[in-house]
């Protein structure tokens, strides 16, 4: 009897391409004792002109001034001003995604720099409609932007006949720009408590894991999910029922849902503009909660994944930390 010979260990499997720099730091609003310095230094590069918010913002004004049907229009519910926000809205949505999409998923302007996850868009797969990812996730898309068109519309509706306060700089200018500042931020408030909900029982298996599919992620799947996580996920615009704002803050909210899904889910850090750098599109903290699951509910401004236990960082430690979390979650059923 020979004794085979002993092999080699295998090398670990390399999880990631490409990782912002480890470990993600949550931002500093939460810190015990309170961090003001912090606090200001990380919101005010929150707003870098070439960042997704800035641009969100601007694009606000933009599709407010230009794009937007006027509100003396929405006073009676009507085909001709409601189409006009939906053929807008659809250009928006085709533009980011798709552009996105050809650029680094199908054109592959800039390689694999700044890509997470190696693992292509999934074809010949029955999970998904048509067998395909991309398209799963262009059909899921485009009804999720019903709900996107329909939200704006009860909103526009609501303020043409007297049923929210609607305000201006001019008469409010502290609210105004306060406002602004507060959207980003209950928007990840706003997303954390709806998404942590859709991952209980029932609602997680008949709802959110439409969306779970997309394993790896790119453009087309930040809005490929199940018609009912669509409608709740831009119901927060009701919130303008109640609190005094602009058409602009409307937008502002309904791009961090609308658009900033496609770009969060985008699969890579950045998109390359030439030499000037690029424009960072990517979210790291939420690609690890597809690829994960356990982890990583909220966003980088929200505290309850700290505070709950289950913020993963990105690091060795971090898979500790859902390793353990699921076996605990195996153990209670």
């Amino acid at each position: 009897m020979t004794n085979k010979p002993r092999l080699p260990p295998r090398a670990p499997r390399k999880v990631w391409n490409f990782t912002p720099n480890l470990p993600l730091q949550l931002a500093p609003y939460w810190d015990w004792p309170l961090r003001p310095l912090a606090s200001l230094l990380y919101l005010l590069r929150s707003w870098n002109p070439v960042g997704l918010r800035f641009l969100f913002l601007l694009g606000a004004v933009i599709t407010w001034a230009f794009f937007t049907p006027d509100l003396s229009r929405a006073k009676i519910i009507a085909f001709d001003w409601i189409a006009e926000v939906w053929l807008r809205n659809f250009v928006i949505l085709f533009s980011v995604a798709g552009g996105l999409h050809l650029l680094l998923w199908r054109w592959r302007s800039q390689g694999d720099e700044s890509r997470y996850d190696m693992r292509p868009m999934m074809t010949n797969a029955r999970a998904f409609t048509f067998n395909a990812q991309v398209w799963d996730n262009m059909l899921w898309s485009f009804v999720a932007m019903q709900f996107w068109t329909f939200w704006e519309c009860v909103i526009w509706y609501a303020y043409a006949n007297g049923h929210a306060t609607m305000i201006t700089f001019d008469s409010n200018p502290i609210w105004f720009v306060a406002l602004i500042v507060i959207i980003p931020i209950w928007a990840g408030f706003y997303f954390y408590s709806h998404h942590r909900l859709l991952h209980v029982g029932p609602l997680y298996k008949h709802v959110h894991s439409w969306h779970h599919r997309n394993i790896n992620t790119g453009p087309w799947s930040g809005l490929a999910m199940h018609p009912v996580e669509s409608f709740i996920l831009m119901t927060d615009t009701l919130l303008f029922l109640v609190v005094p704002a602009h058409p602009i803050h409307v937008i502002f909210l309904l791009f961090h849902h609308g658009v900033g899904a496609p770009t969060s889910h985008a699969g890579f850090e950045s998109v390359k503009i030439g030499k000037l750098g690029g424009v960072e599109v990517g979210d790291f903290f939420h690609q690890l909660h597809h690829r994960f699951f356990d982890c990583n509910y909220g966003t980088f401004e929200t505290p309850w994944d700290s505070w709950f236990g289950t913020f993963h960082d990105g690091t060795d430690a971090g898979n500790d930390l859902v390793k353990a979390r699921r076996r605990k979650i195996w153990q209670t059923k």
